[in-house]
């Protein structure tokens, strides 16, 4: 599993607080919040949860692109840039994945 240590780091300590467990899944890390996913750490970077309805507005930001999956885009995730990435801009996605995912039923 490749993933950027220093990154999990940083979201392990902004997401453990809120509830949020961490566990190796997906060839990655994977956050997770009441059983699901809301983030994804993997050798592409850090995919967050923004929910269907708000993918497009989420790949109007700096640094996101789609999540693309066996060639076909996944609406509802965005793949993030890690060099985008200071502690405001990570805050704010990750905000928006717990938003997102918090709307979610419990699995």
């Amino acid at each position: 599993m490749a993933y950027d240590e220093v990154l999990a780091e940083r979201v392990r300590e902004r997401l453990e607080p809120e509830g949020v467990v961490a566990k190796k899944m997906f060839s990655g890390l994977t956050f997770l919040f009441q059983g699901n996913a809301l983030a994804n750490l993997y050798d592409e970077g850090l995919m967050v949860r923004v929910g269907k309805e708000r993918t497009a507005e989420a790949l109007e930001h700096p640094g996101a692109r789609p999540l693309v999956m066996r060639g076909k885009e996944q609406r509802g995730w965005v793949v993030l840039a890690e060099e985008t990435l200071d502690d405001d801009v990570l805050d704010g996605w990750l905000q928006w994945a717990m938003d997102a995912t918090a709307e979610l039923p419990p699995k």
